[in-house]
């Protein structure tokens, strides 16, 4: 389930809790929060832009070198049941 933040339409009619904004978890289809759970201020949901997640760590860590330096072997498959050590 995502994180939703919301702050609140008029910050000086606020509460402690929704004054510098809040996070909510909800369900994609549930509908945005209109009110405070606390003092019932109308707040907004704010929006922010996705972010791409590059992982490089998989690349490196099974490079020939790594596995190496780390002492492991690698084997690539001739066929035929036989096996060639690369690392």
């Amino acid at each position: 389930m995502p994180f939703y933040t919301y702050k609140p339409r008029e910050p000086e009619k606020s509460c402690d809790y929704c004054r510098d904004g809040f996070d909510t978890i909800q369900g994609i289809r549930e509908d945005a929060l209109e009110t405070c759970p606390e003092c019932n201020n109308p707040v907004v949901r704010i929006i922010y832009a996705a972010t791409e997640l590059k992982d490089k760590s998989t690349k490196t860590m099974l490079s020939d070198d790594n596995l190496k330096k780390h002492g492991f072997k690698k084997l690539v498959n001739k066929g035929g049941g036989q096996y060639d050590e690369v690392v």
